[in-house]
């Protein structure tokens, strides 16, 4: 009985802490005490003690907000999934209050600032695009935040570039990290369909060619092969007539 006493208090406590519903944390002591009857402690022994009492406490606490963190993560998936990129946005933000250091989360907050970008309309016809801009600066460095904790993380990194090539118009940005997708992803031709026309707009147009060609000799879709073949022919027009 005792045990479950203490385990819904314990539920009851972490419940206050994660939505913020104490008015002070002089509350939240305030009911420590009156759970583990623990007082002011002076002596060492009454430390000891204290620290005793709380430590199952702070268990309690770890394991109610893992748990939290989890289902925020759930939710946010199930919102993606369906397509309701704000809402899933909001909550992968929130998710990441309880993992800070998962590369998923950010990442999955630059996929779904992408689409919200391409969301913010200007209503009002004011002729600005601040919210538009800010979505795809939250992207980036979203994308940017996942590499940095995961240098070899696939989808961000593709991620990035498609964000450098089609949407900011910043292509030389995109080039090394395309670059090194391909290092070591070496099949993965979407990727270097967005670097060959990163290469195409710098200019560089022997790079851009070559990457078409190695598209045409890895992809087993026609469709790909046709459309690297039409793209190559592009860039060659484009070098011959400079």
């Amino acid at each position: 009985m005792k045990k479950k006493r203490k385990f819904l208090a314990g539920i009851c406590f972490s419940l206050l802490v994660l939505c913020g519903c104490t008015k002070s944390t002089k509350t939240i002591i305030r009911l420590q005490k009156l759970e583990e009857n623990v007082k002011s402690p002076s002596t060492e022994e009454e430390l000891k003690e204290a620290i005793a009492k709380y430590q199952d406490r702070i268990t309690d606490i770890q394991l109610a907000s893992s748990q939290t963190g989890i289902w925020y993560k759930m939710l946010a998936v199930r919102y993606l999934d369906a397509k309701m990129y704000g809402e899933a946005l909001k909550t992968f933000q929130t998710a990441i209050q309880f993992y800070p250091a998962n590369q998923n989360l950010y990442y999955y907050v630059g996929l779904c600032a992408g689409y919200m970008a391409k969301a913010s309309l200007d209503y009002n016809a004011t002729g600005s695009a601040t919210e538009r801009y800010n979505y795809y600066k939250l992207a980036e460095d979203a994308y940017l935040r996942a590499i940095e904790l995961e240098p070899k993380y696939g989808r961000a990194l593709y991620g990035l570039g498609v964000l450098y090539v089609y949407e900011l118009k910043q292509y030389e940005k995109a080039i090394p990290h395309l670059e090194k997708l391909i290092s070591f992803d070496t099949r993965n031709t979407d990727a270097m369909f967005v670097l060959a026309a990163a290469y195409y707009m710098t200019y560089d147009f022997d790079k851009s060619a070559a990457m078409y060609d190695k598209i045409i000799s890895l992809t087993k879709s026609e469709q790909k092969k046709a459309e690297a073949e039409a793209n190559k022919k592009k860039v060659l027009d484009s070098a011959y007539s400079k």
